[in-house]
Order: structure tokens, then sequence, then C-alpha cells
């Protein structure tokens, strides 16, 4: 399950399709569970913020946000795309601190949530407020 936070993060920044895409072991993930359970959901930030209590899977994918961001989640699969959308809904209005922690570290500058912020606008998500 901490696995999936990362593509739901990095997805934040997403909606694209591409040939060659991430693996699909993440598409199963109960994101509802995360959602609704505060340790999971505590869990898997520290994951992704501060390197602590990491998956191998969750490593695996925390060294894949720069290029998920980049790419605006192009080699996202619809799945991953749903579970992230979901959980970034979730966050923008529960957990906004988390959004803006996350995009901190990994969008400082904020130049891939703007380089995606159409695809973004499109699916639902509006971060300018980050």
């Amino acid at each position: 399950m901490k696995s999936f936070v990362v593509f739901a993060i990095a997805a934040v920044l997403a909606i694209a399709n591409c040939d060659e895409m991430y693996s699909s072991k993440f598409e199963n993930i109960d994101v509802d569970a995360i959602i609704k359970n505060e340790r999971l959901l505590q869990n898997h930030f520290n994951c992704l913020l501060e390197g602590k209590g990491c998956t191998p899977e969750a490593e695996e994918l925390k060294k894949k946000i720069p290029e998920i961001m980049e790419t605006c989640c192009a080699k996202c699969s619809d799945k991953h795309k749903e579970g992230a959308k979901k959980m970034t809904q979730n966050l923008i209005e529960n957990k906004p601190e988390y959004i803006k922690q996350i995009l901190d570290k990994y969008d400082p500058d904020r130049k891939y949530t703007q380089k995606c912020s159409e695809n973004l606008k499109s699916g639902g998500i509006d971060l300018s407020g980050f």
C-alpha cells in the first residue's frame, strides 16, 4: 500500500498515456483503505518526505518521482491515474499540508505543476493554490 502514494502524489502532475508504462503491480492497491486509515496515510507521507518506513516497492517508486513529474505521468496507466486522482482530491480536501510539503520537496519551483496544469485541470485537479 505504501508504494501507491508515490504514484498518487506524483501523479498529481499527471494525465497522459505512453507506450512504455509503469509497473501494473501497483494498480490493485486499495486507495480507500489508505485514505480511511490515518496511520497508513502518515506512513506513506513519511516515506515520501523523509524516506522512512518505505517498502522496497515504495522506494522504487520514490526514485521515479522526478520522471513522473517531469513527464506529467506519461507512463502511468489509467488505473494509476484513477487512484492518483482519488488520493489527490482527498489530500486537497483533508490534508492540504501534505500536498504542499510534497510539492515543496519534489517541485519547489512549481515548474512541473505549471507544465502539467492543463492536464491536471482537465482531470479535475487544481494545484494553483499550492
